[in-house]
This record gives C-alpha cells, sequence and structure tokens, in this order.
C-alpha cells in the first residue's frame, strides 16, 4: 500500500467533513477571481474609453492676456500678441520623436459664417484624421470624402430639416450633406464640419488652424513627453494635456482593485485558518490510526507526507471549483457592473486559483502535520 492510498481511504471515510472544508475554501477562492476578474474587466474598458474618448492633447495658438479690473468690478479680458497656427505646423506634430505613439494628428479651423440671414459655427477638419480622435462619433448618411462634403449636426439638421443627400447652402455655394451627426449633447449637435481648405476659404483665413488635436495611441503612452516634445517643435503655441472625467475613473478603477486585493488577502488568511482548524481536528480524530501506523514502522516523514497529501487534493480541487464558482459568478455580475456580457473565460485565473488554493491549505497544514508525525505510537495508543 502506498502512502497516497492511505490519504485518499482518509478522504473518502471523513468525505462530509472534506466536503464542507473544500466548500469553504472554494468559496473563499471563489470570491477571490470574481473581485479579480470584475476590476480587471472595469479597467479594461476603462483603458478602451480613454483610448477612444479624443485627443489626448489640444494644441493651441499662444497669446498673452491682461483680465480687466476696476474698483473691484470685472470689466472684461483682452488679449495681445495672439501667436498664429498653420497648416504645416499639423506636419511638424507628425516628426515628434515620439511619432510611433501617436494615433492621429487633427487639426481644424472654427468659426462663424453668416449665409442668407443665418449664423453657423463651422469646423474645418481633415475628416480622415477627425474620424479617428472622434471615434464615438455616429452618423446617418456616408463619411465625406469630396471637398463638397458636408457632416452636419443633429440640430442643425433639424432647424433646417436637412438629411443626407441635401444641399446646404453656404455663401452662395452648394454642398452636399454627406451625413448627419447623431445628438451628442455637445457643440458638435450645432456645427457643420467641412474639409479644412473649403472652410479655410469660407472664413478667409487660407492655411490658418484655430487649433490641432492629438490622440495618443494608448491610454498609458507617455503623454507628459508628447506634450514636451510639441512644444519645442511649436514653441508659439500652447500644449495641454487633456485630462477627461474618464482618467478619474481609472484612477476609482485602480482604488477599487486595491481594496480587491487587501480584501482577497483577508480571505485567503481567514481560508487558512479554516484549513488549519479542519486539519488539526482531523489529526485528533485519528490518534490511533497514527499511532497505529508508527508503531508498524511508518516513520515521521512519512505521516507527514500522508497529512500534506490529503492537504493537496482537497485544496487542488477547491481551487478549481472556486474558480468555476468565481467565473460564472464574474459573468453574471459583468452586465450588472459594467454593461458587458460573455462568459469569462481566463485559464491564467485558472493557475492562480489553483496555486493560491494548494498553497494555502499546505502551509496551513505544516503545522497539524508534524504534530501528527511527533506523535509517540504508546502515547497515542494509551488512549484507547
Amino acid at each position: 500500500m502506498r502512502l497516497y492510498h492511505i490519504s485518499l481511504g482518509n478522504l473518502r471515510r471523513r468525505k462530509g467533513k472534506m466536503i464542507l472544508l473544500s466548500l469553504g475554501l472554494s468559496i473563499g477562492i471563489a470570491v477571490v477571481i470574481a473581485m479579480i476578474g470584475i476590476t480587471s474587466q472595469m479597467k479594461k474598458d476603462v483603458e478602451k474609453k480613454l483610448d477612444e474618448y479624443g485627443a489626448n492633447i489640444i494644441v493651441s495658438p499662444k497669446s498673452k492676456g491682461l483680465s480687466l479690473h476696476y474698483g473691484g468690478l470685472h470689466i472684461g479680458d483682452t488679449s495681445y500678441d495672439i501667436e498664429e497656427l498653420r497648416t504645416a505646423d499639423a506636419r511638424r506634430v507628425r516628426e515628434i520623436k515620439n511619432n510611433a505613439n501617436i494615433s492621429a494628428v487633427a487639426p481644424k479651423i472654427i468659426g462663424t459664417y453668416k449665409s442668407s440671414g443665418r449664423s453657423y459655427l463651422l469646423v474645418g477638419v481633415d475628416f480622415p484624421s477627425e474620424l479617428v480622435v472622434k471615434k464615438w462619433w455616429q452618423w446617418s448618411g456616408k463619411t465625406p470624402d469630396t471637398k463638397n462634403d458636408v457632416l452636419i449636426g443633429a440640430m442643425i439638421a433639424k432647424n433646417l430639416n436637412l438629411a443626407p443627400g441635401n444641399i446646404l447652402s453656404l455663401g452662395g455655394q452648394d454642398y452636399h450633406v454627406a451625413g448627419v451627426l447623431k445628438e451628442n449633447a455637445s457643440q458638435d449637435d450645432f456645427s457643420v464640419f467641412l474639409h479644412l481648405e473649403t472652410a479655410q476659404q469660407l472664413l478667409r483665413k487660407p492655411d490658418q488652424l484655430s487649433m490641432i488635436e492629438v490622440s495618443a495611441l494608448c491610454s498609458a503612452c507617455p503623454i507628459d513627453d508628447i506634450v514636451a516634445q510639441i512644444s519645442e517643435k511649436l514653441p508659439y503655441a500652447r500644449v495641454s494635456p487633456v485630462r477627461q472625467a474618464v482618467a478619474l475613473r481609472m484612477q476609482t478603477v485602480e482604488q477599487l482593485m486595491k481594496f480587491s486585493v487587501a480584501i482577497s488577502v483577508v480571505i485567503i488568511i481567514i481560508g487558512a485558518l479554516i484549513v488549519l482548524i479542519s486539519m488539526l481536528s482531523s489529526v485528533n480524530e485519528r490518534t490511533k490510526e497514527i499511532g497505529i501506523l508508527r508503531a508498524i514502522g511508518f516513520r515521521q516523514w512519512h505521516i507527514v507526507r500522508v497529512i500534506l497529501f490529503e492537504a493537496l487534493v482537497v485544496s487542488g480541487l477547491s481551487g478549481i471549483a472556486g474558480w468555476i464558482i468565481g467565473s460564472v459568478s464574474t459573468s453574471l455580475l459583468l452586465p450588472v457592473v459594467t454593461g458587458t456580457g460573455g462568459f469569462l473565460f481566463n485559464p491564467s485565473l485558472l493557475a492562480f486559483a489553483a496555486g493560491i488554493a494548494v498553497c494555502t491549505g499546505i502551509l496551513s497544514s505544516i503545522y497539524p502535520a508534524v504534530k501528527a508525525s511527533r506523535l509517540e505510537p504508546l502515547e497515542a495508543l494509551r488512549y484507547y
């Protein structure tokens, strides 16, 4: 008979207690897996939104300003020494050292334009770059591709009763409404988006830009380095990193992850105590059996191996069961917490769950195993 036969035989005899022990450890592991799964998915979702939320950096003309006050009354603000951005500046931004981390450079000119008694907010853009920056845009119709194509906001379309395929007249020139943006509760709803050169001509500002939006390739890109390099390339421009509300949400998620780690540590400690108490109880109940094993020649190390193998089997199965329960729970909770669905299958978490469970079980069983191995045969049999 091999040592593991003795361990398995004992597990079968004490099936009820071992199932309860395994259930307790499984629930602890399941909670840890669920917390890790949910917080990890939340972080991925926030990172995705952070990447898609638009420009990370705004480049605008540098100007000196003066705030006017008299007798405690604010009169107004005035600006002087206003610099200008040119179309070529967008190309210079793409030439910085960290240009590999830039996904889009979107130059634009913005201005009001009066036509037929109406005022329009014109936004001249480079559509291919603008659509990379404004990934959240949704519209009916097609993407503007010719210089006479325009994309109009939802309120403009509503007020003028325009739809994709209609004509919008500006300054005696007819423009084809390629698409209508879906309402997004921003200034885009009241804007007319044209090709950059077309808007520059209408606003009589050839080669001028109002601003340049720069979108980094990822949320973890070195934004501060990119800002410094653009500032060096364009000393006459103000370069500002944008911190959107979603970035604050990322901080919240990171704090939640730290809290989850702390809770997980507490749960693992509780699981370890459960295993320790259960194995000590098992050793006390098996004093006679251990005494007989020692009497027939089993060494102390043999007893330790028997106890630890039992802990290995129970904790290993508990880890697998905990991973299954945790994965299913995560899949059920994700639609409620993050709005995303689907079964979360992560093999690396299986290895993590099994590893944590086995380590917890083995370490918690060392003391009971050593205690059992030190029982003298005569002393163990004396109580029976």
